[in-house]
């Protein structure tokens, strides 16, 4: 009986040591896994949201996990936003924490102004928005525990409901002559004048003084105190995207315009004399005998500039408020000098001995030509060839008073102090 229990003793203490060999092994595997523990490093949010607050809010309970900031940004306008106010600046702030960086780029990838208040709390963009833009603006902040939170956020202004435009004369790439002003007619009338007056310049080289006049609510010039020296390049600079001309009310425009001035060429108008004298770069070159307006509808007086040409154009009495005077449907060689319709024109219906002895006309004056305007040899065909838009034809002794500056692109019959006081800058 007693080797038997021997045996199962020997037995029992070999599976012991083979169970104690086993546990040594596992333990370094236990050992190295109770070194994995809380490894304190920093955690950063990249969770945008839309336009809400986006980051962490302290550590996270458990080993292992990693700690998140206590940072929240708020990007405004939201993300995702498709008809944000261009009028508006974008905004960004944080609770529980302090910015470190805030970038905000249009689509173009330029970036926007901005800045970070002091405290480092908020950060508000000083450029002005564009309408109808797409923007990004990225964003990080950092909490006392120097962990970050990061928030980015795409969104687009809205166009404007209600916009203007100016059209403006000469046109780009024109040639014209030295009293041709920069005149900018506007759409809709313009209450918030400074504001769209700052937003176009008109440069001239050589350099020069040069000042704008409200002639109305729609229409503002801008002149030298002269006429333009001959060979001046002029640049007429358009920013008024966004400009609020009115209330609700913005431009749309954003454009360069360049325009040279040609020849020196003036002309004088007696209608005493009933002559009219060239001067082309300071010389005389050419005397023609011309009609002017009768007693009873005389010419204005005053310095008038050319601002249309027709070789052939219909005249119609009814329009300028004259009844059934006249219908001429082919007036030869027409130049524009008012709006109201006061021509220099060839005259083919009025008999030849009037010409340089009498004044018959409506208004307008004129030299001898002939139908059809085929000539090129009359008076009317060789003065039509020699004149370009913004030539300057000064009226003396016509018997009537200064035509009003805004009637046509008149803007020299006013003085230099009294134009200057027409500015809203």
């Amino acid at each position: 009986m007693t080797a038997p229990q021997n045996q199962q003793s020997g037995r029992s203490s070999s599976w012991s040591r083979r169970g104690v060999l086993a546990g040594l092994l596992a333990a370094p595997a236990l050992l190295v896994a109770a070194c994995d523990g809380d490894s304190g490093g920093k955690g950063t949010s990249g969770a945008a949201g839309s336009g809400g607050p986006s980051g962490g809010a302290g550590a996270t309970e458990g080993a292992g996990a990693p700690r998140t900031s206590a940072a929240r940004i708020t990007i405004t306008p939201a993300d995702g936003s498709a008809t944000a106010p261009f009028t508006r600046p974008i905004r960004v702030a944080v609770t529980g924490g302090t910015l470190s960086s805030v970038s905000a780029t249009d689509a173009k990838g330029r970036p926007v102004a901005g800045t970070l208040a002091a405290d480092g709390l908020t950060w508000s963009s000083t450029a002005p928005l564009s309408s109808g833009t797409n923007y990004a603006v990225a964003a990080v902040a950092t909490d006392a525990d120097a962990l970050e939170a990061a928030a980015h956020a795409e969104f687009a202004t809205a166009a404007p409901a209600r916009t203007f435009v100016g059209h403006f004369t000469p046109e780009n790439g024109a040639t014209v002559g030295v009293g041709m002003p920069v005149s900018i007619n506007f759409s809709r009338p313009i209450t918030n004048r400074k504001a769209v007056q700052d937003a176009i310049t008109v440069t001239a080289e050589p350099g020069v003084e040069i000042v704008g006049h409200w002639l109305s609510s729609t229409r503002l010039d801008f002149r030298p105190e002269r006429y333009w020296a001959k060979g001046t390049v002029v640049t007429l600079g358009l920013r008024l995207k966004d400009v609020e001309g009115a209330e609700g009310v913005y431009g749309t425009q954003s454009k360069d315009v360049r325009f040279t001035v040609g020849r020196s060429r003036t002309s004088v108008a007696d209608l005493a004399a009933h002559t009219l004298t060239v001067t082309t770069d300071g010389e005389v070159t050419a005397t023609y005998p011309i009609i002017g307006g009768s007693p009873e509808n005389r010419t204005w007086g005053g310095t008038l500039v050319i601002s249309e040409q027709y070789l052939q154009t219909k005249m119609d009495s009814q329009t300028v408020g004259l009844g059934d005077e006249y219908n001429i449907p082919d007036v030869p060689h027409a130049q524009r000098l008012t709006s109201s319709g006061t021509f220099i024109h060839g005259n083919y219906w009025s008999p030849g001995p009037a010409f340089g002895a009498e004044n018959l006309s409506h208004g307008c004056i004129a030299l001898r030509d002939v139908k059809g305007a085929g000539d090129p040899g009359t008076d009317g065909a060789v003065f039509f060839k020699g004149s370009m838009v913004g030539d300057v034809v000064e009226v003396v002794n016509s018997g009537d008073k200064t035509v009003n500056p805004a009637n046509g692109l008149n803007g020299w019959n006013m003085s230099w102090a009294a134009w200057k006081a027409g500015s809203a800058v």
